[in-house]
C-alpha cells in the first residue's frame, strides 16, 4: 500500500510524508499520489505543494518536478 501525509498551509499543501511499500516502488504509485496531490491543491485553490528540502527522500521529489526554493522543494500547481 501506499500513504501521503499531508497539511494545508496558506497557499500551498505541504507533504509531511510519502510511504510507498517496498514491493510496490518502481511502480510510479508514488508519482501517482503526488499528481494527486496536485489536483487537490488546485481544487483548494492552494498554488504549490511544497515538502522539506531536508527529507530523506529528496532524489525522488526532484525526479517528480520539485525545485528547490530556499529550505523547501516546491512544486507549481499547473
Amino acid at each position: 500500500m501506499a500513504v501521503v501525509a499531508m497539511e494545508l498551509e496558506g497557499d500551498a499543501v505541504r507533504i509531511e510524508d510519502v510511504v510507498v511499500a517496498t514491493d510496490l516502488r518502481r511502480k510510479r504509485i508514488g508519482r501517482f499520489m503526488l499528481d494527486e496531490v496536485e489536483r487537490l491543491a488546485s481544487k483548494l485553490d492552494r498554488r504549490r505543494v511544497v515538502v522539506s528540502g531536508s527529507t530523506s527522500q529528496r532524489e525522488f521529489f526532484h525526479h517528480t518536478g520539485f525545485r528547490e526554493d530556499g529550505e523547501w522543494l516546491v512544486r507549481m500547481v499547473r
